[in-house]
Order: C-alpha cells, then sequence, then structure tokens
C-alpha cells in the first residue's frame, strides 16, 4: 500500500501557480512583445483557414444540410464555454503551455502529459493536414497563370507521387519565422488576418447580394432547413446536426493556442481574456455568415468539394472571385500554421522545462529569446509528415484530441476552485460550476458523435504516449525527480 501511495503521490504531483510563475523568469523567460490585437489576431489566424474554405461545405453536404449553422452554434458554444475557462486560467497563469499547464497546476503531472501528448493531435497533425491543403492550393493558383508544377512533386505518395515538396517547403519557412522572433510572427500574421478577413467579408457580400438578387434560389436551396434523417445517425435530422458540429469543430481549433503565447503577452491578466473571447467571437460571427450564404447559393448536394466557397462564387457568376479566394485561401492557411506550429513547439518547451521531454527541446536561443530547437525540429518533422503521408483522415483525430484538452480545462477551471479559491483571478468564469460542466457535457457530445475508429485511434496514441511517459519522462521529471 505504501508503494501505491507513493506512486500515486508520484504521478498526481501537483505545481503551485507561484512555482509556475518563477518558473517562467530568469534563463527560461521569453520575449514580452504581444499586445491584444497580436492576440486577437493569433486566435482568428488559427480558426479562419481550413475550416471555412473546405470543410463547411462537406460538413453540409454530408451530415447536416442547409442546417450546417446549427451545427456552427452548437460548436461555438461548446467552445464559448471551454473559452470562458481557458479565459481565466490563462489570466491567472500566464505562462505558455496551454491545458499541459493548466493540467499541472489543477490534476497533476500525469494527467498533465497525457493532455500533452494529446494536444500534438491538435497542433502538429492539423499543421500538416493544413499544409497539404496550402499545396493544393498553391498549385491550383499557379495553374491559373499558365504555371504547372511537376505532379510528381506536389502530392503524396499514397496518391502515386514521389514527395509533396510545396508543403514541406512552406512549413519549414513558416518555422524559420518563428524562430527569427515572435513579435515579427505576430505581426505578420496580423497583416495576414486581415487580408483573409477581407476575402471572407468579400465572399459574404458578394453571394449575399447574389441572393437578395435571386431569392428563388435562396428558397430552393434552404428548403428543407433540416433534411429528413436518412435513417442512419448522423445522416442528416438533429443526429446530422450534432455530426456535422463535431465534423466542423477542426474549424474551431486555435482559439485555444492564444493561451500559448501567455508567456511573451505583454499584459496577460488583461489582455489573454480579450484575445480568446474576441477572437472566437469573430469567428463564429463570420463562419455562420459564409454558412448561410454558401448553403443558399449552391445546394448542398454539390459541396462536397475541396474547394465550396470557390464553387459558390463562381455560381453568382463574379469571375474575379474565385482568384480573390484561392489567395484568400492561401492566406488563410498560412496563418493556421504559422499558430499552430508556434503552439506546439511553446508546448514542447514547457515540457522540457519540466524533464518530461529532453533538455535540447527547451533550449532558449540567445538573441531571439524563442524555443528555437524545439521551433525547428516540430517544424522539420512536421514538414516531413506533410511531405509523405496522406493526412485527409487525421480531421476527426485532431478534432478528438482537441475536445479532450477542452474537458481537462473545463475540470482544471472547476477543481482550482474548490482547491484553491484564495489564488488571483483577473478574469473569472461565471457561473461555476455551471459553465466549466456544459463545456464538458458539449465536449462529450461531440466526441460521442465521432466514428469509432477516431477513438481507437486516439487510444492508441495515448497507449504510446504512455510508453514514453513511463518509460523516459516519469525518471526525468524535475517536480519529483
Amino acid at each position: 500500500m505504501a508503494v501505491y501511495d507513493r506512486l500515486m503521490n508520484s504521478l498526481l504531483a501537483t505545481k503551485t501557480v507561484a512555482q509556475l510563475l518563477s518558473e517562467s523568469e530568469g534563463e527560461y523567460e521569453l520575449k514580452r512583445v504581444l499586445g491584444p490585437l497580436n492576440l486577437i489576431a493569433l486566435g482568428v489566424g488559427a480558426v479562419i483557414g481550413a475550416g471555412i474554405f473546405v470543410i463547411t461545405g462537406s460538413a453540409a453536404a454530408q451530415f447536416a444540410g442547409p442546417a450546417i449553422g446549427l451545427s456552427f452554434i452548437l460548436a461555438g458554444l461548446g467552445c464559448a464555454f471551454a473559452g470562458l475557462c481557458y479565459a481565466e486560467l490563462a489570466s491567472m497563469i500566464p505562462v505558455s503551455g496551454s491545458a499541459y499547464t493548466y493540467a499541472y497546476a489543477s490534476m497533476g503531472e500525469w494527467i498533465a502529459w497525457i493532455i500533452g501528448w494529446d494536444l500534438v493531435l491538435e497542433y502538429a497533425f492539423s499543421a500538416a493536414t493544413v499544409a497539404s491543403g496550402w499545396s493544393a492550393n498553391i498549385v491550383s493558383l499557379l495553374q491559373d497563370f499558365g504555371i504547372r508544377l511537376p505532379a510528381q512533386f506536389t502530392d503524396v505518395p499514397a496518391n502515386h507521387a514521389v514527395f509533396n515538396v510545396p508543403a514541406f517547403l512552406i512549413v519549414l519557412l513558416v518555422s524559420l519565422i518563428l524562430v527569427v522572433g515572435v513579435r515579427e510572427s505576430a505581426n505578420i500574421n496580423v497583416v495576414v488576418v486581415f487580408i483573409k478577413v477581407g476575402t471572407v467579408i468579400t465572399f459574404v457580400i458578394v453571394a449575399a447580394d447574389f441572393l437578395f438578387r435571386n431569392p428563388e434560389t435562396a428558397h430552393a436551396n434552404w428548403t428543407p432547413f433540416i433534411p429528413p434523417n436518412t435513417g442512419h445517425f448522423g445522416q442528416f435530422g438533429w443526429s446530422g446536426i450534432a455530426r456535422g458540429a463535431a465534423s466542423i469543430f477542426f474549424a474551431y481549433i486555435g482559439f485555444d493556442a492564444v493561451s500559448t503565447a501567455a508567456q511573451e503577452a505583454r499584459n496577460p491578466q488583461r489582455d489573454m481574456p480579450i484575445g480568446i473571447l474576441a477572437s472566437l467571437a469573430i469567428c463564429t460571427v463570420l463562419y455562420l455568415l459564409v454558412a448561410g450564404v454558401l448553403t443558399g447559393v449552391v445546394h448542398y448536394d454539390k459541396l462536397n468539394v475541396a474547394a465550396p466557397v470557390a464553387v459558390a462564387i463562381d455560381a453568382t457568376g463574379v469571375k474575379w472571385g474565385s482568384l480573390l479566394i484561392k489567395a484568400g485561401t492561401l492566406a488563410g492557411l498560412s496563418t493556421v500554421m504559422l499558430t499552430t506550429l508556434l503552439g506546439q513547439s511553446r508546448i514542447f518547451y514547457v515540457m522540457s522545462k519540466d524533464g518530461l521531454l529532453p533538455g535540447w527541446v527547451g533550449a532558449i536561443h540567445p538573441r531571439f529569446r524563442t524555443p528555437w530547437i524545439s521551433s525547428l525540429a516540430v517544424g522539420l518533422f512536421i514538414a516531413v509528415c506533410a511531405g509523405f503521408l496522406p493526412l485527409s483522415t487525421l480531421g476527426d483525430l485532431v478534432n478528438i484530441g482537441t475536445l479532450f484538452a477542452f474537458i481537462i480545462v473545463c475540470a482544471g477551471v472547476w477543481i482550482l476552485r474548490y482547491k484553491r479559491p484564495d489564488l488571483d483571478r483577473p478574469f473569472r468564469t461565471p457561473a461555476v460550476p455551471l459553465v466549466p460542466l456544459l463545456g464538458v457535457l458539449i465536449s462529450l457530445l461531440l466526441m460521442a458523435s465521432l466514428p469509432m475508429e477516431t477513438w481507437l485511434r486516439l487510444i492508441i496514441w495515448l497507449i504510446i504516449g504512455q510508453a514514453v511517459y513511463f518509460g523516459y519522462s516519469r525518471y526525468h521529471s524535475r517536480t519529483h525527480g
């Protein structure tokens, strides 16, 4: 029994908030250069990407029909509850690490490791998936100008090619930008975010103008608003709305990446809640507008294509629209990669600092004050994955990984309110424990809507993580080592 008690005390060893804050200073200190605009742009840059340009159409075609807007509301509601919880923890513990750090403070090292390992699904695999989408769009855009790249070097071996060179190169380029400095990266991100938000708004205005001039088209495409269920769970009807919400959850992934930059925010106690909640609100409004006009211009059964927004703009007869959408898509995907790569490298940096990963992972560049080895190592790994692996099947795996992280964060707020009510909370999540509980329940609902093979992949990934933890990390942990 004594051995069991020692093991559990070791696995569930927590860090105090004061300890986490002190560890972020000195040789481990990062540059605090990000203001609220940078943080909002970071969140919007992560969220407005593959989801709005691709997944909206496929989810409408396969699961929800015109009611895909209700799917966005359901997913956005879950994100809102989780976002309120993220805002409290990020203002209270303004250091890098996101859900990993919050789990360390509330539930202990073992749970922190599990969620840190799980976050690889969200950040690394989603960045690789986005890089593949970026490659397809740059190839298409260049073809519009008469430039044709060799097919064997623009796709993955599974599709009878040799290597996806554009996907490989864009990941390396974004990684190098992150090494040079987070301020430079953030300033580039702000500019590109304005470009792609402008692109989305332009699409909404053009499509809405078409619908006002052709109300019969809108009526035909929006009727019935909720297509009847086909007899199978998730295929239209109300279960289709839930399945659609789980599917398009990929579109919301990234607002939590704001919390990974807490250690680089100038005034994190004030600015982190602003960055998280404002970026989530902006993106939800844009998604609802796009979903509405998209399914109004084109019947939902014709939207299961790689570029549904381009199909819709073509249907309006606006010829310059296709070129604009492709350029906006490239901008959108670029900032998603920048944000997810930043998030992944910061989480590895914090895990290395705790001894759970080798020390070189957390090395800080003496001039740029960024975790440069972590950024380059993560970037190279993701670049190779993007060049070789067919990642289209990983969307649901990214979704389930993110939902799992949301559950941990919501539970963390509840636990710390009970265990440490005395802590200073610059931002307080309202209606605790109701808001955290609703965040957990909606996340579980969306996870339950995902296919069984996605659950099996998550379990396998977590088992691999346990082997790494008990084979290396537990014995090198600085918490109880």
